[in-house]
């Protein structure tokens, strides 16, 4: 008794099937997912391989010729760890730090043999203990002492100041993750301007609960990071939106492929670029560039100073978040038109 083949089998050489399993299309992505792969690693590893600080911002406190001889002194360290400049008087030093211009200061006391090392661990604690270890070698070598004063402390419960730094991670992620999704289960491309709002109402509602929902996690629940719940459930519910708009305008232009973008913007070049386990002054020169331009860093910026800086110097970085987030939005629906214009049928011509 014969058998008949069932409906459906196809019988051919591997290499044909192989042809036939891989697409060029699934070729390319598969290639593309490589390239994301080692642009990680090389990222990554690249920035914080060897952090080093350099051209840190840094004041001096001393009477004029002792003044100049500190910032001069400093100025020749080996590497460039500081950018020195004078400041009149402790208290305009420890308002600089609080407004952020600066990261530390000394205050020099030639009548004693002991001075003052001014630092603000909730800008990074890994820049501030190294700015300790820096200033305790030069006054060593000069037969003196140094005692440290944190103006700005980070929380005990922020263990190297790097709560502020997986808060806004998470919040990126919420961003690209609900973009991908809404792409995945109804097309990388919004067919057309009304589908794209849409999208863009889903994700602000998203970022508006998203945002909130970070904010209570680290600070009521947690007690990982004081300031002000209301502030940080904004900047959580802009940077969650400034994400998710820029990848859905990426998948708007770029289809599927967009969400490989927007990792590539946000993980492989945002997050280790954003100064969250080394401040930017520790980075090196590309990563310390790009990294304030980026939601990720402008975000970490912008959650430290709220929690630890009574939201001192927060504008230039919410002006980045919100350049992201308008900018997604104009790309997202613009690409929606350009592609239901593209996609109506012309209409024939009536005969009379």
């Amino acid at each position: 008794m014969s058998h008949t083949p069932a409906t459906g089998t196809r019988s051919g050489s591997f290499r044909d099937e192989v042809k036939d399993a891989v697409t060029p299309r699934a070729t390319l992505l598969v290639l593309g997912v490589i390239a994301l792969q080692l642009l990680f690693i090389a990222s990554y590893v690249g920035a914080l391989h060897d952090p080093k600080p350099k051209d840190v911002p840094f004041g001096v406190v001393a009477p004029p010729a002792a003044a100049e001889q500190t910032v001069s002194r400093l100025e020749r360290l080996p590497g460039s760890p500081l950018d020195p400049r004078t400041v009149a008087g402790a208290s305009r030093a420890r308002q600089q730090i609080k407004d952020r211009e600066i990261d530390g200061a000394l205050i020099v006391d030639p009548s004693a043999g002991t001075d003052t090392l001014l630092v603000a661990s909730g800008g990074g604690t890994v820049l501030a203990t190294t700015l300790e270890s820096l200033v305790a070698e030069v006054e060593r070598a000069e037969g003196r002492t140094v005692r440290t004063v944190d103006v700005a402390p980070a929380s005990p419960h922020d263990f190297d100041g790097l709560s502020s730094f997986y808060l806004v991670v998470g919040w990126c992620v919420g961003g690209y993750l609900c973009a991908s999704i809404l792409a995945i289960s109804t097309g990388a491309r919004p067919a057309n301007p009304h589908r794209a709002a849409i999208r863009l109402i889903v994700m602000a509602l998203v970022s508006i609960v998203g945002g909130l929902g970070g904010a209570v996690i680290v600070g009521p629940i947690l007690g990982a990071l004081p300031g002000s719940v209301v502030d940080l459930w904004g900047l959580g519910a802009l940077i969650t939106f400034a994400v998710g708009a820029a990848t859905l305008a990426l998948q708007g232009v770029f289809g599927i492929v967009g969400i490989g973008l927007a990792i590539l913007l946000v993980v492989v070049a945002g997050n280790p670029s954003a100064g969250g386990a080394f401040p930017l002054p520790m980075l090196p020169p590309f990563w310390q560039a790009i990294g304030p331009a980026l939601p990720p860093g402008a975000g970490t910026w912008a959650a430290r100073s709220i929690a630890y800086f009574q939201g001192n110097d927060t504008t230039v970085s919410l002006l980045v978040l919100w350049a992201w987030a308008v900018a997604g939005t104009l790309i997202t629906v613009l690409a929606s038109v350009l592609r239901l214009r593209r996609q109506e049928p012309e209409l024939p011509t009536q005969a009379g």
